[in-house]
């Protein structure tokens, strides 16, 4: 049985800052980020804007590649984010609006 992994970026309403998190279901991870039920970094800095993800069926990958891209200068965050949305939009459109769905 395969799953679903994402490592994936948000950020905050003027882009200022990156998180870089790793999930097995992302429309319910980003309704936590944005109702602020996750403590800690994304909370404190308001980081509810979903702007990269990638994904996999590889678990081991997925941890592997959000522990590389933690890892990665700022500069090299954007270019990645800037690659895939050029625009910073928030690629949830009207995900995590309800929880009763998961």
């Amino acid at each position: 049985m395969s799953s679903n992994y994402y490592v994936y970026i948000i950020t905050n309403a003027t882009n200022s800052t990156v998180y870089v998190g790793m999930t097995h279901n992302l429309e319910k991870r980003m309704y936590e980020h944005k109702n602020h039920l996750v403590k800690g970094f994304s909370d404190k800095y308001n980081a509810v804007k979903l702007v990269y993800y990638e994904w996999t069926d590889d678990k081991f990958g997925a941890l592997a590649r959000e522990k590389q891209l933690k890892k990665w200068s700022r500069i090299k965050k954007d270019r990645i984010i800037n690659k895939m949305n050029p625009d910073w939009e928030d690629l949830t459109g009207n995900w995590g609006n309800d929880l009763s769905s998961y």
